[in-house]
């Protein structure tokens, strides 16, 4: 039975038990949520070793990194290494997107290494196999897509990215407006050309009862993605992108019906001041899903940086109801990042996600910060290296400029106003 069914009955799993103890909550309402479908805990029995991590409406808001080869940089060891590195840096899911080498040996290495939440795009493998060995992607078959999401379930992939609310209705519409960026998801993209040469509709759609059989038999959570996400500010909210966002809302009722788990994916590239409006119309238009944003990015011209340009819309998103924030790394829209792009990647999602949890009253948030104040209070620095986000970073600025006096630092130095203060307040 999948977590849903499970929890519909009243049944709290092992998983429910594990999260509620990571969250400092009741098993019972962890039970409740999931029920309601406002919970997901992505988890596949085939994925030996795997720590299980719930998100969803009233937990600490997640993050998840990105990974995988591509058909120019196919190194399987480094991949690796960036798995490593993305879950000592606090990723709470990876998603292995391999375009590159033995898409299935990378995906099973990564699988047999990760202790958290493994995602993938099935579409991709689907299609580069069809390229090798057809010639073009138009040659793809609905059989042969059907087959890699069950491959990949087997193997014991946790939850997929599925682009499902492609209609040719919303690519209609999308050719009527008009955009600048048209359509940036590579996944959406692949289906918009297979659907335009063969005048046919989505795959995904018109088959959504078999792919929900086998999301059911693995328990493979949906990640609903969003084909029609904007590229950029000037495309953001526009009718394609909603359109497509209201017909993610009709199939996660189907989803629910079968009892399988749903999350909603969403923009992309949305100015601040439209981000929560862009929270509130997929939180209402999909039920209360849970709501994974792809940063939002508030600028399109922070290339180099395009990762604190998502921290940015992700702090925000976090704060008014987004659930689950995937990273952008600096080498976003440039190159495929490296190990040190990886970990810059996490830490500053993780700091959104920090940042929307203290917003939202998480009192597990709210805590650390309060010890952090009370470390810097009584100038206890070991404290606040183990209390920080990234303790190695902090430690090495430290170590670079060691000051004269221990407890201080070199920025005030013996004029440092915590300690001229201290004795007066301590009094």
């Amino acid at each position: 039975m999948t977590q849903l069914k499970q929890a519909r009955a009243g049944i709290i799993t092992p998983e429910m038990q594990k999260v509620a103890e990571q969250e400092q909550v009741d098993p019972n309402w962890i039970g409740e949520k999931i029920a309601e479908g406002q919970i997901v805990i992505p988890y596949n029995a085939q994925h030996k070793q795997l720590i299980p991590c719930g998100i969803g409406n009233g937990l600490q808001v997640k993050i998840n990194a990105n990974i995988g080869t591509s058909s120019d940089l196919a190194n399987l060891d480094e991949e690796l290494k960036k798995l490593k590195i993305a879950i000592a840096a606090g990723a709470d899911t990876v998603m292995d997107l391999s375009t590159g080498g033995d898409i299935d040996a990378n995906r099973r290495a990564i699988l047999r290494e990760s202790s958290v939440p493994i995602g993938t795009v099935p579409i991709y493998q689907a299609v580069v196999e069809t390229v090798k060995d057809k010639g073009g992607l138009i040659n793809l078959s609905v059989d042969k897509l059907f087959n890699i999401i069950e491959k990949q379930a087997a193997d014991g992939v946790d939850y997929i990215t599925v682009h499902c609310g492609l209609t040719l209705a919303a690519l209609e519409m999308l050719k009527k407006q008009g955009r600048i960026t048209n359509v940036v998801s590579r996944g959406g993209a692949f289906l918009t050309s297979w659907m335009l040469h063969h005048g046919r509709e989505n795959p995904l759609y018109e088959n959504y009862d078999r792919l929900l059989e086998i999301a059911k038999k693995y328990d493979l959570t949906l990640s609903l993605g969003d084909s029609l996400r904007p590229g950029c500010l000037a495309d953001a909210t526009d009718r394609a992108q909603i359109h497509e966002l209201m017909t993610l809302g009709q199939l996660t009722q189907q989803a629910w019906e079968e009892d399988v788990q749903v999350m909603i994916e969403g923009p992309g590239h949305v100015p601040i001041n439209q981000i929560e409006t862009n929270i509130t119309l997929q939180k209402q238009l999909c039920h209360h899903a849970p709501f994974y944003v792809l940063g939002p990015l508030v600028t399109d011209i922070a290339a180099g940086y395009d990762h604190v340009a998502c921290a940015i819309g992700g702090a925000i998103a976090g704060a008014a109801g987004a659930d689950f924030l995937c990273y952008v790394t600096p080498a976003e829209h440039l190159c495929l990042p490296s190990i040190d792009d990886v970990r810059e990647g996490v830490i500053v999602t993780k700091i959104a996600a920090h940042a929307a949890d203290i917003a939202k009253g998480n009192k597990m948030a709210i805590e650390r910060d309060r010890q952090m104040a009370q470390a810097r209070r009584e100038l206890d620095w070991e404290t606040q290296m183990k209390l920080a986000i990234a303790p190695e970073k902090a430690r090495n600025y430290r170590a670079k400029r060691p000051p004269a006096e221990n407890d201080v630092c070199t920025m005030c130095g013996k004029y440092c106003a915590i300690k001229q203060v201290r004795e007066y307040f301590n009094k």
